[in-house]
């Protein structure tokens, strides 16, 4: 569904490579976890995925179609979601409207995106009765679980995920890591998450490690 080949990146005036030839295929149907310290390259390859930023060299296919030849702002719309550590939410937007939003900007009628976004909240936890509380009226992996249902919203069937559980408990980041995993086995997502948690990489379909701009499977 996604692929990276030779990818290598250098940040402008910069005297090292951050990516090194970095190759890898994630497929349909499963969880995959991208580990490394800090620094190892692992959030910048993330954010070449998103098409957030462009590789020096090598190539993003996606579906098959090379993503420097893609409409980005399309691509980001259409086929990849993205959830982040901070959440990301509108703060003066309800859980609903949240999950709305992604829905209207492509042109969706307030109904339906209305009937969509209720049942993409309930999938993932979060009841009728939440749904017109804001985010600071939310606990943290209440609004983590909004921000999936908003990434859902579209229709995207590749989530890109950056430490999802960073903020939360164990008990919040274990069912947000729940959550994904089905997404990936009974929806036939890709699911792609760069985290430091190691227990999320043993919970993984497919580990790959970063080291200093090398990535390398198990």
């Amino acid at each position: 569904m996604l692929s990276i080949e030779n990818i290598g990146y250098r940040y402008k005036n910069g005297d090292r490579d951050v990516l090194k030839n970095v190759c890898a295929d994630f497929k349909a149907g499963q969880f995959h976890s991208i580990v490394g310290p800090s620094g190892s390259g692992k959030t910048t390859l993330l954010s070449i995925m998103a098409g957030l930023d462009k590789p020096s060299s090598g190539k993003v296919m996606i579906h098959g179609k090379d993503l420097s030849k893609m409409n980005l702002d399309k691509y980001r719309r259409e086929d990849i979601s993205m959830i982040f550590q901070a959440f990301h939410l509108f703060p003066l937007l309800t859980a609903i409207e949240n999950t709305c939003y992604p829905m209207e900007a492509n042109g969706a009628l307030r109904k339906h995106a209305l009937e969509r976004a209720k049942t993409l909240l309930e999938s993932v936890g979060i009841g009728e009765e939440k749904h017109k509380r804001y985010p600071a009226n939310l606990s943290g992996g209440e609004q983590q679980r909004v921000a999936i249902a908003r990434s859902l919203s579209t229709g995207a069937k590749v989530i890109l995920a950056d430490e999802p559980t960073g903020n939360l408990d164990v008990a919040n980041g274990d069912a947000i890591i729940g959550i994904l995993k089905r997404l990936a086995h009974e929806q036939e997502y890709c699911v792609i998450v760069v985290t430091h948690n190691m227990e999320i990489a043993e919970a993984s379909d497919k580990v790959f490690r970063m080291s200093d701009g090398v990535l390398s499977v198990g």
